[in-house]
């Protein structure tokens, strides 16, 4: 028997709580120098529904960067604000929600 998720009530392979949170989010990315002119990639706006830690794992493993998650803000380190658009596209993130600054 399938489990039911604890938010809609459906089956878990009918579930769709995660596309929907997906789109509810507005995601903000830009980049900020840091301490002996280091660059440092933040995404903000990546909410507890679509799981941050599984989305900055994915984003360090297709950049090749390390990164970590401070204060719901996910940091990636160097300059990938040109590429971390169309990752999140293909993790499933709605095109005009993205804003890169």
């Amino acid at each position: 028997m399938d489990k039911t998720c604890d938010k809609c009530g459906l089956p878990k392979s009918l579930c769709v709580c995660e596309t929907i949170s997906k789109e509810k989010e507005k995601i903000k990315v830009f980049t900020v120098k840091r301490r002996f002119g280091k660059i440092i990639t933040l995404v903000e706006g990546v909410g507890k529904d679509s799981d941050p830690k599984s989305v900055l794992k994915k984003l360090k493993t297709r950049l090749a960067c390390g990164g970590t998650i401070k204060d719901k803000t996910i940091e990636l380190q160097g300059n990938h604000k040109s590429r971390v658009k169309g990752i999140l596209m293909k993790l499933g993130f709605p095109e005009d929600q993205i804003d890169v600054a």
